[in-house]
């Protein structure tokens, strides 16, 4: 569960920064008074343009910066009182890859499990699923600097779920990858669901959001200005495409 009220964050800007934006405001706000819940076992779809807010609001869900107010709760845990006990219920994936690049797979996901007190015999169960899920065992003892950039997302997506997370978020998880490495991705997020996972993901690409989300919302300039479940915004659709309808009601807010 993800419930997140009157979320606010703002950065303070420097000279050249004013400049360069055409501004005397000394802040620049973000995220502008979101709000949102995300219930187990559906998938909610955060949407927006670039520079909309989404990746600041999904980084502060992940705790890993904080709002400047408002609040997170991530399975009852609020995630700015008790990150720590928050992070060890979050999975978090973007399309970018964050690896060490001198370890293996095999010492990548060790350390992330022994990070959240993984018992030994449910790392070895989750990572041969994992590794066989998404066809990793030919290359799990080579150096992360040796692989493909579909091959460390596949690390990536593995280290997300080594310690089974009840919450999930993807940033834009298969932007930029191949389409076999995308599937598998959005394999794994129908698998997510099954498991009665909470998760939230935000991508630019409709197809993605029509194939799986239930519920989902749109940001623009840091305010939410579309909030309801996949059926209602076909059903209300004054566009003739997901993709149209989508970019009306950027414009018109």
């Amino acid at each position: 569960m993800i419930k997140v009220e009157g979320l606010f964050k703002e950065f303070k800007l420097s000279k050249k920064q004013k400049q360069e934006n055409g501004t005397t405001d000394d802040v620049y706000r973000a995220v502008n008074d979101v709000s949102f819940e995300c219930k187990p076992g559906s998938i909610f779809s955060l949407l927006g343009p670039n520079g909309a807010g989404k990746t600041t609001t999904l980084r502060m869900i992940s705790t890993m910066i904080q709002p400047t107010r408002g609040s997170i709760e991530i399975c009852g845990i609020d995630v700015v009182k008790n990150p720590n006990e928050a992070r060890k219920k979050i999975g978090f994936l973007t399309g970018s890859t964050g690896l060490y690049e001198r370890l293996t797979p095999d010492e990548i996901l060790k350390y992330f499990a022994d990070l959240n007190d993984v018992p030994k015999a449910d790392f070895e169960k989750r990572k041969e699923y994992y590794y066989s899920l998404l066809d990793m065992h030919h290359f799990r003892s080579k150096k992360i600097g040796q692989l493909s950039t579909g091959m460390k997302q596949k690390v990536s997506i593995t280290r997300t779920m080594i310690h089974d997370p009840e919450v999930v978020v993807f940033d834009e998880p298969t932007s930029g990858l191949d389409v076999i490495t995308a599937e598998n991705i959005i394999k794994l997020i129908k698998n997510c669901k099954e498991q009665n996972k909470t998760v939230i993901f935000s991508s630019h690409i409709m197809t993605e959001v029509d194939l799986l989300c239930d519920d989902l919302a749109i940001i623009t300039k840091g305010k939410l200005v579309y909030k309801d479940s996949m059926a209602n915004f076909r059903g209300q659709m004054k566009a003739d495409t997901l993709t149209g309808e989508f970019i009306r009601i950027v414009n018109e807010a």
